[in-house]
């Protein structure tokens, strides 16, 4: 009998699992049973089977056992970045870190530890995520998901009972412990609000009442100043995510199925990780693809009939209500005419090596008050005057159960489906290809629901300026008429309905690179939507403008395979470099007379970013300071036009001020630190691992370049030292009539953040070598791993 039928037919016992590990010819099997059971574990087990680089195929019988799978098997690799995130969502990270420290970032944009304490605290002590967790579907989480985050921690702390931890991040620190399934809630729950209230917790926590008046009232925010501080905060090229995503229908491809390449630009340290895995449950589930650490399913990956991925949306996913308020109350805010009281939330938060601080937050009908968005973006609390920011992700807790929907999909009509029944998604958009050959991109966001009808109606002299520029409303707060309602088949209150959201199907390639929807398909532009979802006919960054060229060139080509999706991630080429070397190089001429060099190196550049393009390292310099000092209207004597939105603007302004100084700059600055002029790029793009260098391609979001590279710039240390964030789980995904999808992976920072671990760099040097890891999706080819173990887990 073959093992899914036999699985789908035995429970998962002890004795299963014998039968089940002994049918596994060759594999070494670990039982990491017998120390006796803990009342959340009790009777839960999964197998493990680790294939190359470390990727565990997860099997388990339902979903408590498959969460209990998971949950061990992320805790082996990563353990220490996972408790670390667990401590941010319990508000105790002053407590053992002390409350000055900043934190990674990745799970809200504190600035310091005191600060994010005293959000997550406060979220913690509203019960706030158990309210959720009450929920009934499909405003609230699946049964399905219930268990899962059930599993998880269960297995999280079996790990943690039956393993030492080798990870000198965390090895013997008393801030390592067991978790419930509420923690890894509270965690899903931090992802969900990362775009709204997690974007604005310095603003939420530092929110004060004005002091007695003093003779100075403080300033009303600057429109025009506010509406540029909002459109860079917002702006992809500022970002620390984003991706690319492309489907390819069968009219493009050579065999009639479709084809996807998914290559998410994500932070390569912290908790915003990607992780690895298949989950299978026989008869249920059975799906391959990548996590965010700390998440109970698959997040973007495949099967064998659909394969995702997710780009970072430009739908803002919050807005600000102004406050009129009462005259002499500044706690109290009109609506109507009629007072409303705001409701203080007081929070403590223990300090290592001090006294508990205690601070109070304000809530009103719209969401928290906030002092500013940001420090560059400051929305001051008046005796007349104050901001409530709204967040609709924080009633959203169903991202996991769509992503649990994909895994089940059998199409992209299944994928547009889920995201209709689930609406789960914060701030992505969704790019997906199926064996039948059919494609699909929907900007399928939970987002405020903001129509230009609303913001004309109701929008206050700030929201004027910002929301053209940005997509952030600032509404009246004071009229009830301005409320966001509802469309009717929404499945929460003020937001989007899915039938408003922009979708394409079908076209011969979809792509996104963090642009809006418009040029999607730049023959089908995308047209209708609201601001809030994204500009239409507005210059497109370098990325996007280099992406759909290259996609479309593909498209048009046509008899497309997953190889030509390998090649396409690693061409590396500069988009910036086709625009502007060759003008560049002839106005260096005149720009630096005494310095042939500098023309002669830019001129002979390649415009590629391979590790040994000569002449990358020194265009790359020089563009990041010409474009930090030159207005994006300066920078070209060819001005963008919309009927020309992939080519335009062009023909680089030589004579713009700034262009001589940013070549004489980049020059002095690779001189000064040793660096050749062309040096190859890889001798200077490095991450270090174990101790040794590791030299890696790719480029930076100015650049354009596909294959994102975003370093941190050392001169001292040799270059380009480490790389923050950038190309991080990528998948070229496609079909042959077969039972198995063809499918090839690669996870540029590896499986584990610990240095012992022989899974802390193998596939990061595959990335170097731009090498690929071919997926083991169907159980012949799991069988046949030479690199085959098999881990019982038992609760």
């Amino acid at each position: 009998m073959h093992l899914r039928t036999r699985l789908k037919h035995l429970a998962l016992t002890g004795a299963a699992l014998a039968v089940v590990t002994a049918s596994l010819p060759g594999a070494a099997v670990a039982d990491s049973g017998g120390r006796g059971h803990h009342p959340s574990d009790r009777g839960l087990s999964a197998v493990i089977r680790y294939t190359e680089y470390g990727v565990p195929h997860i099997l388990a019988k339902d979903y408590a056992n498959l969460g209990f799978g998971t949950g061990w098997a992320q805790a082996a690799d990563q353990v220490c970045t996972l408790a670390d995130g667990f401590l941010t969502v319990n508000g105790e990270r002053s407590r053992h870190f002390g409350p000055d420290a900043a934190t990674d970032g990745s799970l809200s944009s504190a600035a310091t530890n005191l600060s994010s304490d005293l959000y997550f605290r406060g979220v913690r002590d509203a019960g706030t995520v158990e309210d959720l967790l009450a929920t009934p579907p499909p405003a609230g989480p699946s049964r399905d998901l219930r268990e899962l985050m059930r599993g998880w921690a269960a297995g999280y702390n079996a790990w943690l009972r039956k393993n030492p931890i080798t990870d000198p991040a965390c090895a013997g620190a008393d801030w390592v412990r067991p978790v419930t399934a509420l923690d890894v809630a509270r965690r899903g729950f931090a992802v969900s609000v990362l775009g709204g209230q997690g974007r604005a917790v310095d603003g939420i926590t530092a929110a004060r009442p004005p002091a007695a008046p003093t003779g100075t009232p403080a300033e009303a925010p600057d429109p025009a100043r506010t509406a540029a501080a909002a459109r860079d905060l917002f702006a992809a090229e500022n970002a620390t995510m984003g991706s690319n995503a492309v489907a390819f229908s069968g009219a493009t491809t050579a065999n009639g199925r479709g084809l996807l390449l998914g290559n998410p630009h994500y932070p390569w340290q912290g908790g915003r990780r990607f992780w690895q895995s298949q989950q299978t449950i026989p008869g249920e589930l059975n799906v391959s693809g990548a996590s965010l650490l700390g998440t109970t399913v698959v997040n973007i990956g495949f099967n064998d009939k659909v394969a995702w991925s997710h780009t970072v949306a430009t739908g803002v996913p919050l807005n600000l209500h102004q406050l009129t308020l009462a005259p002499g109350d500044p706690t109290s805010y009109l609506v109507d005419g009629r007072t409303e009281r705001m409701t203080p939330r007081t929070v403590t938060v223990p300090v290592k090596d001090g006294a508990p601080v205690t601070r109070t937050q304000w809530w009103t009908r719209y969401g928290p008050v906030v002092g500013g968005l940001g420090p560059q973006l400051p929305l001051p609390w008046t005796t007349t005057t104050a901001y409530a920011l709204n967040d609709p992700n924080a009633v959203n807790l169903r991202g996991s159960d769509t992503a649990l929907g994909f895994g089940k999909a059998r199409s992209t009509q299944d994928i547009a489906d889920t995201l209709k029944r689930t609406q789960g998604l914060p701030w992505v958009n969704t790019i997906a290809a199926d064996s039948s050959g059919h494609s699909l991109f929907t900007q399928a966001q939970v987002l405020p629901r903001i129509t230009d009808e609303l913001d004309r109606r109701c929008s206050t002299p700030l929201g004027r300026a910002t929301y053209p520029s940005s997509g952030v409303a600032v509404l009246d707060g004071s009229r009830s008429d301005c409320a966001l309602g509802s469309d009717p088949d929404a499945v929460q209150a003020g937001v989007f309905g899915p039938a408003r959201m922009p979708v394409l199907r079908d076209t011969p390639y979809v792509e996104n690179s963090n642009d809006s929807a418009w040029l999607t398909n730049a023959d089908r532009p995308l047209t209708g939507y609201e601001r809030i979802f994204g500009t239409v006919a507005t210059q497109r960054s370098l990325r996007t403008r280099g992406g759909v060229e290259d996609v479309a060139a593909m498209a048009e080509r046509g008899r497309l395979t997953v190889a030509d999706l390998q090649r396409q991630q690693f061409a590396n080429r500069a988009p910036a470099g086709d625009l502007a070397a060759a003008d560049a190089a002839e106005g260096c001429a005149t720009a630096l007379p005494g310095d042939p060099e500098v023309c002669r190196v830019i001129g002979a550049w390649d415009r590629t970013v391979d590790t040994d393009s000569r002449g990358a390292l020194l265009f790359d310099r020089f563009w990041r300071k010409f474009t930090a000092a030159v207005k994006p209207a300066d920078r070209w004597k060819v001005p963008f036009s919309p009927a020309d939105p992939v080519r335009t603007p062009h023909t680089l302004d030589t004579a713009a001020p700034g262009f001589a100084k940013a070549l004489a700059d980049a020059a002095a600055e690779l001189r000064a630190a040793g660096i050749p002029l062309d040096a190859p790029l890889g001798a200077h793009q490095f991450v270090v691992r174990n101790g040794q260098r590791i030299p890696v391609s790719g480029g930076t979001e100015s650049l354009g370049i596909w294959n994102k590279t975003e370093s941190v710039w050392d001169a001292a240390g040799g270059g380009y030292v480490e790389v923050a964030h950038g190309t991080s789980h990528v998948q070229a995904v496609g079909w042959d009539g077969g039972r198995c999808p063809v499918a090839r992976t690669l996870l540029a920072y590896s499986q584990s953040s610990n240095p012992a671990s022989p899974h802390h760099s193998d596939q990061t040097r595959l990335y170097a070598g731009e090498r690929w890891v071919t997926s083991r999706f169907c159980e012949k080819d799991i069988l046949r791993s030479p690199a085959l173990r098999v881990v019982v887990v038992r609760g």
